[in-house]
């Protein structure tokens, strides 16, 4: 029987987009794609440490700076002030302490001595009085036998007393002497007090010659100044943010439904297009997966404990790297739209 023209006609479109769609679907099988992705990468909020006037300014918007670059300066009148207060506090501390450290050197050596001194004329002392004590109980025998003359009693007592009242003395002094260990101490303890001032001293200097450096304010990373709210002569707080440097190092966060997820694997090719530049068409490839969804890390994460649950397919945020880094003359920066598309295992990226 044959079959009537418009038939045949019919079949054949019909197989004609069967095998359109079959070679598509074969094709693009392996291919997984969102337009929920935007370009992401390292910011650094540029604020100074110490306070004060903005004295130099050598950034401008959206100027392109380098790691270790001085963005700007606060006047370093006040803070060199203060380190040379510092450091001549240290010298004042240093100077103390050195002469402790000689005067307990000379205490150690001299209480030692003088103890040794003064048990020795004692010794002396106490020989010379009793000598003194016998001659006066001698002469007093002789008076009373009326063999010596009163003014000879006389001075034999009074010799006797003198030489007692200088026993006592150098007793009294070598009790004093015997206290060298506790002034030993207290020296000691001087000593010790002031090396500790000399180390808040240091402490204060190296405080003072680093608020000193902090003066100039230095870029962290390469990078981009963006939203700068600084002007010459302005007077800045510690902490105040004064624009944002924007990192030469970007990367792609996409946010793919979990649905998708099944067949991507870290280190597939990723072909990424711009939404700003069409006809621009970058390649990477999937770094990362965060560990769990975009909801569950908002501000106000989803609660499903209720009776009216609704299951809603989550996205999952992907890392994507470029191979390699963007033509530095497109502007791109954190925020910009892109779609990038996956090529699991049977996608190949064009």
């Amino acid at each position: 029987m044959k079959i009537p023209a418009k038939f045949m006609k019919l079949i054949t479109a019909l197989l004609l987009i069967i095998a359109g769609v079959g070679g598509y679907y074969f094709y693009h099988r392996g291919e997984i794609s969102t337009d929920n992705a935007t370009i992401e990468g390292r910011t650094v909020t540029i604020s100074p440490k110490v306070q004060g006037y903005v004295k130099a300014l050598y950034i401008q918007d959206n100027q392109l700076v380098k790691a270790g670059d001085i963005l700007l300066e606060i006047d370093p009148t006040d803070y060199i002030i203060r380190r040379d207060r510092a450091k001549a506090a240290l010298l004042a501390a240093k100077a103390a302490a050195n002469a402790s450290h000689n005067n307990l050197a000379t205490t150690t050596v001299s209480a030692s001595s003088n103890i040794d001194a003064s048990a020795a004329q004692v010794a002396s002392a106490q020989a010379t009085w009793e000598k003194s004590l016998a001659d006066r109980q001698r002469m007093e025998s002789l008076f009373n036998d009326g063999a010596c003359s009163r003014q000879q009693l006389d001075q034999a007592i009074a010799t006797e007393k003198a030489d007692r009242s200088a026993l006592d003395k150098l007793l009294a002094d070598l009790r004093s002497a015997q206290t060298a260990p506790s002034i030993i101490a207290a020296a000691k303890d001087t000593g010790d007090q002031l090396l500790a001032q000399v180390r808040q001293a240091e402490a204060d200097l190296a405080q003072a010659e680093t608020d000193l450096a902090n003066t100039k304010v230095i870029a962290a990373i390469d990078g981009r100044i963006t939203k700068r709210s600084v002007e010459i002569g302005n007077y800045v707080q510690t902490g105040q943010q004064l624009a944002t440097l924007v990192g030469t190092e970007l990367w792609v966060v996409a946010n793919f439904k979990e649905t998708q997820l099944d067949h991507m694997r870290t280190g597939q090719p990723v072909s990424i297009r711009i939404d700003a530049f069409p006809s621009v068409k970058l390649s990477g490839k999937v770094d990362s997966f965060q560990a769990g969804t975009g909801s569950h890390f908002s501000l106000f994460p989803a609660e499903n404990a209720t009776g009216n649950f609704v299951k809603t397919v989550q996205r999952v945020p992907v890392k994507i790297v470029f191979d390699a880094p963007p033509d530095a003359a497109l502007p791109l920066g954190p925020g910009m739209s892109v779609i990038p598309t996956v090529y699991t295992s049977t996608g190949t990226a064009l």
